[in-house]
C-alpha cells in the first residue's frame, strides 16, 4: 500500500528538560545537560558524569501507587508517550483501538530494579518482589502505554541496544505504511544511571573520564574524545497515516519516509572498520524513501564520542554519499545530552523533527580539534539556519545492529 507517515506528536524526558520545545531551544543554544552524577556516590568509579534527568516530576504522569511498581525507564517512557499524545491532540477514546499501537522499547530495561532486588537479597535473603520480573523486562513499557490508552493494535518491544528507539520508529512506520495500523506511539526509554550501569560500562572502558569538565566531556569527532557520556530519559513520537492527519487538521512536523536496517555480523561491540553495515543502512533508508543520496541535506549521526565509532561512521557517510558528503551538514545531539542508549534514537528524532520544521540545525559542541578523517561539516559551536528537504537519523547498537531513518519536509 502506498500510505505516507506523518509525525504529529513529540514527547521527551531528557537532561535538557521534559518539554520538547524547551529541549530543542536548549539544543540550539548549545547547552550541555551533562553533570557529575548526583543519585549515588560515584567517587570509586573511573567515570563520574552523566546526562541525568533532573527536573522530572513523575507525579504529573503516574499515580504514586503505580510508580512503586515500575522501574525509572518506565516512568520516563510513559511520560514521554503522554506528552507526545498531548502534543498531537489525539483522543484515543474516539479511535478504533485495533488500529492504534505502540512500539516503545528499551535497550537495557529495569536495571535499577534488578540492582535493588539483589541488594535486598544480600541483606535479607531470598525475599523478592512479585513485581520484579514485570518491572525488569524491556517490553513492559510498551504494555503499559497500550494499557494507558487502550491500544489493541500492534504492541511489542524491539531491543537492539542503542538502535532500539530507531528500530521501533522504523518498524512503526512500516506498520502504518503497510496498512496494519493508523496511529503508532514509537520510540525508546532508558534509566540505567546506577551502580550496575556505570560499573558495567566503566569495566568496558567505554565511558569518558573527563570528570573535572562534565559539560566538555561528550565531544564527538574531536581528537580529544575519550569515550561516551551515559545518559537517561525517553523520546517518543506519535506517527499517523498522512491523509488522516491532514483530514483532522493535525500539526505535522515532518514525514517519516524511509527506513534501513542491517547487521555488521562482525563483532559484539566494535563497528565494522569500514562502516559497511552502517553505509548499507543509510543507502537502504534513502532508497526506501524513493530518494537519491544527493537529495539528503542533513545527517543526524550516532556520534557517540568513542574513538572507533565516530571514525567508522564518518567512513560510512563518505561511502554512502561520495562527493556529496562534503555538502552535507551533520551535528551530534549527543554532544549536549550524552548517550541515552535505547532512548537515543527517539530523543534525536524529536530534535530532527524540529530541525526540519524550523529550518535550523543545532550545533555540535566541544568540537575544538577535529580528528584526522573527521573533515565533514559538523556545524560546530553555533546553530545554523538550513532548509532541510530530507535528512537521515543513524543509530548503531552493540551486536552490530544498524538502523537509519529518513525524514522529509512535508510537501
Amino acid at each position: 500500500m502506498s500510505r505516507r507517515v506523518a509525525v504529529t506528536g513529540l514527547g521527551v524526558v531528557s537532561p535538557l528538560g521534559c518539554d520538547h520545545n524547551l529541549f530543542f531551544d536548549r539544543l540550539l543554544a548549545g547547552q550541555s545537560g551533562v553533570r557529575r552524577i548526583q543519585t549515588f556516590d560515584v567517587s570509586a568509579y573511573a567515570s563520574q558524569i552523566a546526562g541525568e534527568v533532573v527536573d522530572f516530576e513523575v507525579d504529573r504522569f503516574i499515580p504514586k501507587k503505580e510508580q512503586r511498581r515500575m522501574d525509572p525507564f518506565c516512568h520516563y517512557g510513559i511520560a514521554a508517550s503522554k506528552l507526545a499524545v498531548q502534543d498531537a491532540g489525539v483522543d484515543f477514546t474516539k479511535e478504533d483501538p485495533t488500529r492504534c499501537g505502540a512500539l516503545v522499547g528499551s535497550g537495557i530495561g529495569g536495571l535499577q530494579i534488578l540492582e535493588e532486588q539483589m541488594a535486598t537479597y544480600h541483606s535479607r535473603g531470598p525475599r523478592f518482589s512479585p513485581f520484579m520480573i514485570p518491572q525488569m523486562i524491556t517490553n513492559i513499557l510498551a504494555g503499559y502505554v497500550a494499557i494507558e490508552y487502550g491500544l489493541q493494535g500492534p504492541n511489542y518491544c524491539i531491543t537492539s541496544a542503542c538502535a532500539t528507539a530507531t528500530h521501533c520508529l522504523g518498524e512503526s512506520m512500516r506498520l502504518i505504511r503497510d496498512g496494519e495500523a493508523d496511529v503508532m506511539l514509537a520510540g525508546g526509554a532508558e534509566g540505567s544511571i546506577c551502580v550496575l550501569g556505570i560499573g558495567g560500562f566503566c569495566a568496558m572502558r567505554a565511558l569518558s573520564t573527563r570528570n573535572d569538565e562534565p559539560t566538555r566531556a561528550s565531544r564527538p569527532f574531536d581528537r580529544g574524545r575519550d569515550g561516551f557520556v551515559i545518559a537517561e530519559g525517553a523520546g517518543v513520537l506519535l506517527l499517523e497515516e498522512m491523509e488522516r492527519a491532514k483530514a483532522r487538521g493535525a500539526h505535522i512536523y515532518c514525514e517519516l519516509a524511509g527506513y534501513g536496517r542491517t547487521c555488521d555480523a562482525y563483532h559484539i561491540t566494535a563497528p565494522h572498520e569500514q562502516g559497511a553495515g552502517a553505509s548499507r543502512a543509510m543507502a537502504n533508508a534513502i532508497a526506501d524513501a524513493k530518494l537519491r543520496p544527493e537529495d539528503i541535506t542533513y545527517v543526524n549521526p550516532h556520534a557517540t564520542s568513542t574513538q572507533l565509532g565516530d571514525l567508522c561512521e564518518i567512513q560510512a557517510v563518505k561511502t554512502t554519499f561520495g562527493e556529496h558528503a562534503k555538502k552535507l551538514a551533520l551535528s551530534a545531539t549527543k554532544s549536549m545530552i550524552g548517550h541515552g542508549l535505547g532512548a537515543a534514537g527517539g530523543l534525536e528524532s524529536v530534535a530532527l523533527a524540529h530541525m526540519i520544521e524550523k529550518g535550523v540545525v543545532h550545533p555540535t559542541i566541544n568540537l575544538e580539534d577535529p580528528d584526522a578523517g573527521c573533515d565533514l561539516d559538523f556545524v560546530p559551536h553555533k546553530a545554523r539556519e538550513l532548509k532541510i528537504n530530507a535528512a537521515l537519523k543513524n543509530s548503531f547498537g552493540f551486536g552490530g545492529h544498524n538502523a537509519t531513518l529518513c525524514f522529509k519536509a512535508v510537501s
